[in-house]
């Protein structure tokens, strides 16, 4: 089981999924303290306000030698009145305390022109030792609120018949907002629940058909033979399966059909140089004679390697996990001029036998003919797996590097078919690669000589070089 990258859909779908969590999670205890902000203000304001409302009318009613008394009987830890010529609030807040100037309007059910000022402020305060506690508790409780709380404070300004004020101050200490252990513990359930849905989710119905196509396209491209896929998982995964599949039987029909007609001419093309053949005997000039049919053999030839090759890409050899040393040393025992093998690493390969064994011959043939002998070795470079052959020969000139690719293409100027071949062999050998899935090189070696290079991707399945493949997963 390969371990999870961040460019993977699953790790970066865990990312997204704990992300949306943390913020919503976030969002909703923003929410509930400022929810709860908002009842401590509306508590806070309705007894103020009741209280105060309750105190003007016993001022009002009472006579006036006993206001003072009747103020320091009303004064409590939490609220505060006391009698002034002026009001305290000077600027009053309309905005946020209109509920606390209306509740008190309302309690006191007349002269609605009274003035009445309200004030409301937020503000963090140092932390009031609590009095009664162990010195344990009074330093957990210190900890617990960071050294500081937060204070709404509110001053309410209430103008009396006799031309005073009655001024009201109450502070309601509340602590810094927290992240209560219910809520990580909800956080983490519903992180949990969430993730082993989204993973059966992805596994089941979204990466698996996904694993699946990408295999696919990788066996198509190295010209396995592919059954069409199976339709599964979301609408969108579904038709990119179905649009697969659809491609793969295009493009087999597509060159299926192409290499039918290559073999069709070339086949065809047999009777009418057996007949021009048959013709050029009845010459009677023997010089015109021997060159006519010296060039119907040639063509002859020509037709019969293009057959060949057309076979050949129409072949449907299914692919084999090879030990790519012992399948090059049986490569070499079993050529005609052998090429010399050095060692390299132990490498097993997923591979089309016999279609890339063609192709290696055609290279090692072609450094015996040009350069007297061929060098064969191999090693892994990345994701490929590499297999050079080297000669000592001329080389080619750099701008002919890619030219002798092209089928006939032929570097040898007499035209000989014992000295230039049919100029087959490179095209075949790129043509079978390429069915690899990978591609040939050629390049000029500064020491001297051609190195041709045959690079083949490794797949998961069949690529094990030294152990390390193991160890990647």
């Amino acid at each position: 089981m390969t371990r999870p990258r961040m460019g993977s859909l699953r790790t970066q779908l865990v990312i997204l999924i704990l992300g949306a969590l943390a913020i919503a999670q976030v969002v909703s205890l923003w929410l509930f303290a400022d929810e709860r902000s908002l009842a401590v203000r509306a508590a806070l304001g309705f007894e103020a306000a009741g209280r105060a409302a309750h105190i003007v009318r016993l001022l009002e009613e009472a006579p006036p030698d006993l206001s003072d008394a009747i103020v320091r009987a009303a004064n409590s830890p939490l609220v505060r009145f006391d009698l002034a010529s002026a009001p305290r609030v000077t600027t009053p807040d309309h905005h946020h305390a209109t509920y606390i100037e209306s509740r008190v309007r309302a309690l006191l059910g007349h002269n609605t022109d009274r003035d009445i000022r309200v004030n409301l402020r937020e503000t963090l305060v140092p932390l009031h030792p609590i009095p009664n506690l162990s010195p344990q508790m009074a330093e957990l409780h210190e900890e617990m609120m960071h050294g500081r709380m937060q204070a709404v404070e509110m001053t309410l300004s209430i103008a009396l018949d006799g031309g005073q004020w009655l001024n009201v101050g109450t502070r309601f200490e509340r602590p810094p907002l927290q992240w209560p252990l219910a809520s990580v513990l909800t956080f983490g359930l519903t992180a949990a629940l969430i993730l082993v849905a989204a993973f059966w989710f992805v596994v089941t119905r979204l990466t698996g058909p996904l694993r699946e196509l990408s295999r696919a396209a990788e066996n198509v491209g190295r010209g396995d033979e592919v059954a069409p896929l199976p339709v599964a998982g979301p609408d969108e995964v579904r038709n990119l399966t179905r649009a697969f599949n659809r491609m793969q039987e295009r493009l087999t029909r597509f060159v299926a059909d192409r290499t039918r007609i290559i073999a069709a001419v070339s086949h065809d093309l047999r009777s009418p140089l057996t007949a021009m053949r048959c013709d050029a005997e009845l010459v009677e000039d023997e010089v015109i004679r021997e060159s006519l049919i010296a060039s119907i053999d040639e063509m002859q030839t020509m037709a019969e390697a293009t057959l060949n090759f057309a076979e050949g890409l129409a072949g449907r050899e299914p692919s084999e996990i090879v030990d790519l040393d012992d399948w090059l040393q049986t490569l070499a025992r079993d050529m005609a001029t052998p090429f010399e093998l050095t060692d390299g690493p132990s490498m097993k390969v997923r591979i089309h036998p016999l279609a890339l064994r063609r192709a290696v011959r055609n290279l090692a043939e072609n450094a015996v003919r040009y350069a007297g002998g061929a060098t064969v070795s191999w090693h892994r470079a990345g994701d490929d797996m590499v297999i050079e052959v080297i000669d000592e020969g001329p080389g080619i000139p750099d701008e002919e590097l890619e030219e002798v690719f092209a089928p006939f293409h032929r570097l040898e100027a007499s035209r000989s078919l014992e000295t230039g071949g049919h100029g087959l062999g490179l095209a075949i050998a790129r043509a079978i690669v390429r069915g690899h899935g990978g591609d040939i090189r050629l390049e000029n070696r500064p020491e001297g000589g051609l190195k041709a290079s045959i690079f083949i991707p490794l797949d998961e399945d069949g690529a094990v070089d030294d152990g390390r493949r193991q160890k990647e997963h």
